[in-house]
């Protein structure tokens, strides 16, 4: 009671100057209202404010000012304003803004005696007040202090919005582990994710499981102990290269567990500041003697008899002037023999198993699936003509043969590619290599929809088209422009594409 008295005295003691300092330090706005709850005076003391709100809220009830879900707040503030000493309750109230906005203001409200009325409305502002106020001293005011709630409703509203992009993005991380393990779990390639540094195996998935081992004893386990030891030198030189430059050339390395020989491919990703390395492990197939069968490891089931001079057979293979390679029902080179590595122009082995073979065969790219597609069809394939790529740019004209190696999904395709770039030049040019392949491509019709065909012969049949058309002016560029409806610079542009400009004769005029 003491302290009570002693705040008292000190605030009758201020002058209305100073308790307006103090109400305004107190609070954002201050409304000046009579008993039925009209606005008398709006004062505002938060310059974040918008001042049109004095012009619309002066002279109109405080309830219409708010939402609809306000009101009653304001009501229910109105009859409990107290008059004693009871310490003043707060309540939110949102109001509506010219501008269609919400503004959330918490509200105290304190009514005065009549005595009191006219120093009270002083006190709120300079303005608090007006000339009629001072003449009706008998009736009351209500004085409501009102703190605004924007900054702290803008704090809110960022960090919902902070919620729930966390959210998105965990949800968003959810689906793409799941795609990622799924993907890793299902992956027909045996894949290992190893530490870069402690060069352990952290993952496995299970076709790694099936050709290294048991998950248990890989994970955790050093990447060198599942492979022999002749093959460790190459495999850190393999794990350096690729910490250094992220990717390098596979290598063939031996497994211990199994004894097959596999094709070891590095890449490096990083997570969290460290250093992972994804290696594929690919068994590299070889024909091998299996007493009097012919058989590629993992495919037992599409043995075929061979004949008692197999062992000839292969010795062929590797001495051969002719290509010859293997690839799996994709085009992906198993294995090859000498002569081809010396047609595409590389001098290393790894380099071309794993690789597609349309990387080096095929004129456009096309041609080596219409010939797969004709496999699958036919089982085997003679006299396709296109040409070989080699690495260091130098194109070659060859002939393939190829056969499917069973009937199995996990079949073998073996390729025969034979040089006729002599035979060629002394023949006449009229495209008849393009005619052959094109052939080739009729066979598919009935089997392949007609779209398909078309999009993968379009530059086949455009080079046969511009090749005739050389044919029949007898290799006058500018007459066979005219014949095929091209410009003269077109017409040059497709020569050079179609590896055709240094086949034909200066034009003559």
């Amino acid at each position: 009671m003491k302290k009570t008295a002693a705040r008292k005295s000190i605030i009758g003691a201020l002058d209305s100057a100073s308790a307006s300092r103090l109400v305004q330090a107190a609070s954002d706005l201050t409304l000046v209202l009579n008993e039925q709850g009209l606005v008398l005076s709006v004062t505002l003391q938060d310059p974040d404010l918008p001042t049109s709100i004095v012009k619309h809220w002066q002279g109109k009830s405080w309830a219409a000012t708010a939402t609809p879900d306000s009101r009653q707040k304001i009501e229910t503030l109105l009859a409990e304003a107290p008059s004693t000493d009871a310490a003043p309750r707060w309540r939110q109230v949102n109001h509506v803004l010219p501008t269609g906005e919400d503004l959330p203001v918490q509200y105290t409200a304190l009514r005065l005696l009549p005595t009191t009325s006219v120093d009270a409305a002083a006190t709120s502002s300079e303005n608090a007040a007006t000339s009629k106020d001072r003449h009706d001293a008998s009736e009351s005011r209500i004085v409501a202090f009102g703190r605004s709630l924007r900054s702290m409703v803008l704090l809110q509203q960022r960090l919902v919005e902070s919620q729930q992009a966390m959210e998105r993005d965990y949800w968003r991380f959810r689906e793409a582990e799941t795609r990622y393990r799924h993907l890793f779990q299902t992956s027909g390639e045996a894949v290992l994710i190893v530490d870069a540094l402690a060069q352990k195996i952290l993952e496995v998935n299970p076709a790694a499981q099936s050709l290294c081992g048991p998950a248990g004893k890989l994970q955790g386990s050093g990447l060198a102990s599942i492979f022999q030891t002749g093959s460790v030198p190459e495999l850190q030189a393999l794990l350096s290269a690729a910490r250094t430059v992220g990717r390098k050339e596979p290598i063939r390395a031996l497994l211990v567990s199994s004894d097959v020989e596999v094709s070891v491919s590095a890449s490096v990703f990083r997570q969290d500041d460290n250093t992972f390395v994804l290696l594929r492990l690919v068994p590299v197939p070889v024909l091998k003697r299996a007493g009097k069968k012919l058989v590629l490891p993992g495919h037992a089931s599409d043995a075929t008899e061979a004949s008692p001079t197999s062992p000839l057979a292969m010795s062929f293979m590797k001495t051969a002037s002719d290509a010859i390679v293997f690839t799996d029902l994709h085009g992906r080179v198993l294995d090859f023999n000498p002569a081809f590595s010396a047609l595409a122009q590389i001098a290393g082995e790894v380099q071309i198993v794993g690789q597609m073979l349309d990387r080096w065969v095929g004129r456009t790219g096309v041609e080596l699936a219409v010939l797969i597609s004709n496999l699958r069809l036919r089982g085997s394939s003679g006299l396709f003509v296109t040409a070989v790529r080699g690495e260091l740019g130098v194109v070659t004209a060859v002939e393939i043969a190829a056969s499917v190696l069973g009937s199995a999904p996990g079949s073998a395709v073996a390729f025969t590619i034979r040089n006729v770039e002599r035979r060629l030049k002394s023949e006449a040019a009229g495209g008849t290599a393009v005619t052959r392949s094109v052939g080739d491509l009729t066979d598919l019709v009935g089997n392949v929809p007609l779209k398909d065909i078309v999009s993968e012969t379009t530059d086949l049949i455009e080079q046969l088209c511009i090749e005739t058309a050389l044919s029949m002016t007898g290799d006058k560029r500018s007459s066979a422009a005219l014949l095929l409806g091209l410009s003269r610079q077109s017409l040059y542009v497709k020569l050079r594409r179609f590896g055709l400009a240094d086949q034909n004769t200066e034009e003559q005029i």
